[in-house]
């Protein structure tokens, strides 16, 4: 008779397909043991049931629009810090795409964020990626300046789409049917893997700045106006990666 370890073991290593058998075989031991590792794995099992049909809605988007051409989801990350670039993520994803656990970037954890940009990269059809320094955002503000960092985004895509899914946004200047859908990062499966291809590149780059420009907590805070960020601000004034049209109140 086996171990009640040996037994979780068996299917911990027992791909999710075939874990019926196991339950099917293990149903009659009447361990306690033996049967909370079945009750464990039924919840496993009726969790990844629940995601399944959750990303099956996230792709109904995908789904209406794929017989017109390529379908690509665009999204941003950093409209709103007071430091740092804004950038565009389109992503286009493979029909029939199995991808788990896409949402909009901000409600993933970052260690779940980073999981999932190493999947999309690896399983997207093509992913492009776009900025628009603070300098531009000071030139022709915010709005026009995530335009064109989207539109980059899309100019670095390896495939041409005919169908773009956009966050609540139509974006001037591109070619093809724009879809702005409201929340779209959180109800299309696309938007949502370009919100996290934002997200995790803007985030890695603010890391970045924090080690090349010290004191602002960059790598904490992501440009964002925390308090710490605000005091640092007023007391060394701004750095060069400063939206000057977003901290007068401060400076």
């Amino acid at each position: 008779m086996k171990s009640i370890q040996e037994i979780k073991s068996e299917f911990d290593h027992t791909p999710e397909n075939e874990r019926a058998r196991l339950f099917a075989l293990y149903e009659t031991d009447a361990r306690k043991g033996v049967q909370a590792v079945l009750t464990r794995y039924r919840k496993q099992e009726q969790k990844l049931q629940e995601e399944r049909a959750r990303m099956y809605r996230m792709f109904a988007f995908e789904r209406e629009y794929c017989g017109r051409g390529a379908v690509c989801g665009i999204d941003e990350a950093g409209r709103g810090p007071l430091a740092g670039p804004v950038v565009a993520g389109a992503v286009i994803l493979p029909e029939n795409c199995d991808i788990l656990y896409l949402n909009d970037s901000k409600q993933l954890t970052e260690k779940k964020r980073e999981e999932l940009y190493d999947v999309i990269m690896e399983k997207a059809v093509a992913v492009g990626v776009g900025y628009a320094s603070p300098a531009r955002i000071d030139e022709i503000n915010i709005l026009q300046a995530t335009y064109e960092a989207m539109r980059e985004a899309v100019s670095k895509l390896s495939v041409a789409p005919q169908v773009f899914l956009n966050d609540a946004v139509t974006i001037p200047g591109i070619e093809g049917e724009q879809v702005p859908i409201i929340k779209g990062d959180a109800r299309s499966a696309s938007i949502a893997a370009a919100s996290i291809i934002a997200k995790v590149t803007r985030d890695r780059l603010m890391k970045e700045y924090d080690a090349l420009i010290p004191g602002y907590g960059f790598a904490a805070n992501k440009g964002y106006g925390s308090r710490e960020h605000i005091e640092a601000l007023k007391a060394l004034g701004p750095s060069p990666i400063h939206r000057h049209s977003f901290i007068g109140h401060f400076v």
